[in-house]
């Protein structure tokens, strides 16, 4: 499965919203946390577009041919053709995924390697001087994740690596008027159904603030 919902069906009324499910197990609390999430996101009425990673057989390395033309003026877009697409019309994203290691999964980084490259996600300015952001239509960025760590570990030791790394140089680079939020479920390998519910409602007042 690639995206399940055909671009050429969107308009220009509704809200676009790009869904991007990076785990490989369908039946996981992770796949649970995407399809509340998509529910969600329908029924207030956006265009949801789904993408999912695993599912699509996505390839995450940066190809040769894609790396040779990252600074010739026009990236080989050949491979993510429709992934950039989906991108270029989001205007609300939500990513939804495992965090290992207290970073992205290998393919939703290889998406931001691949997919948010040069002509899609931003511009490169004259003499390698700081990237000029392309996704003007961007406006919200929500992160549903899931660690096995207590949450004292991500926050005191580590001082939350991936908000910070996802907001300050990915989204605030490329979207720099989005907002930018991050869920994270901890724990997450001995969770109860009570906190779930918890994060579960968490997540729909999230999703309400979007305007």
């Amino acid at each position: 499965m690639e995206s399940d919902v055909d671009m050429s069906a969107l308009t220009d009324g509704a809200p676009v919203c790009l869904i991007v499910r990076a785990h490989p197990l369908h039946e996981s609390l992770n796949g649970t946390l995407g399809a509340h999430l998509r529910a969600r996101a329908e029924a207030r009425g956006w265009q949801v577009l789904v993408r999912d990673l695993y599912a699509s057989d996505f390839a995450p390395a940066l190809t040769a041919a894609e790396r040779a033309s990252y600074q010739s003026g026009t990236f080989d877009q050949t491979g993510v053709a429709a992934e950039a697409a989906e991108l270029a019309r989001a205007e609300i994203l939500i990513l939804v995924f495992p965090t290992w290691w207290f970073g992205f999964p290998a393919v939703l980084k290889g998406w931001f390697d691949r997919v948010w490259a040069p002509g899609v996600a931003f511009d490169h300015a004259p003499g390698h001087g700081a990237i000029r952001p392309r996704l003007a239509r961007l406006r919200h960025v929500l992160a549903v994740t899931t660690l096995g760590s207590p949450w004292w570990v991500d926050w005191l030791a580590l001082h939350r690596p991936l908000p910070r790394i996802l907001r300050r140089a990915v989204v605030g680079l490329c979207a720099p008027r989005a907002r930018c939020r991050t869920l994270s479920l901890y724990q997450a390998e001995v969770v109860d159904g009570a906190r779930v519910a918890r994060f579960l409602a968490r997540i729909d007042r999230a999703l309400s603030a979007v305007r």
